[in-house]
């Protein structure tokens, strides 16, 4: 009975994950010095969250088969969040010989954030995030509605 709105749930807490990450890029498209690594400040990497589905556990699967549940009622399962892993695009390269981390041509090392990419990753996750508020306030009136069918 709670199927949809676990979905829902999980769905909210991936995509609001995937907005503060995305968030975290935008704040940093301009961080030269996020890390050091081998002696030497390497600029801020775009990080990116992974998600696959939910898969069932063997004893679930077992226990569905046994109890000749069919499949599909036993693969609700919703979505979960796998890393946030970091983008391995080269950094971008500024001429700016004035600033303090130029090379000796005058070029910085800038961030892989592209702010374009990043408002569109936005814009999807806080659209996926409205979609599952939706879908799982329907849910909850469909249920309400049951309960007050059955006073």
């Amino acid at each position: 009975m709670f199927d949809s709105l676990n979905i829902s749930a999980s769905a909210l807490t991936a995509e609001r994950l995937r907005m503060d990450v995305v968030s975290s890029n935008i704040a940093n498209a301009s961080s030269t010095r996020a890390k050091m690594v081998n002696g030497k400040w390497e600029p801020y990497r775009r990080k990116m969250v992974t998600m696959e589905p939910r898969e069932n556990s063997f004893n679930s699967v077992l226990m569905g088969k046994m109890q000749e549940q069919s499949q599909a009622q036993s693969s609700l399962q919703g979505v979960r969040v796998t890393g946030i892993v970091e983008d391995q695009t080269p950094f971008n390269m500024v001429y700016d010989p004035s600033n303090p981390d130029a090379n000796a041509n005058g070029y910085v090392m800038m961030p892989n954030v592209d702010l374009s990419k990043e408002m569109v990753d936005l814009l999807s996750s806080s659209r996926a995030y409205d979609a599952n508020v939706t879908a799982f306030n329907t849910g909850k009136s469909m249920m309400l509605k049951a309960l007050e069918i059955g006073r």
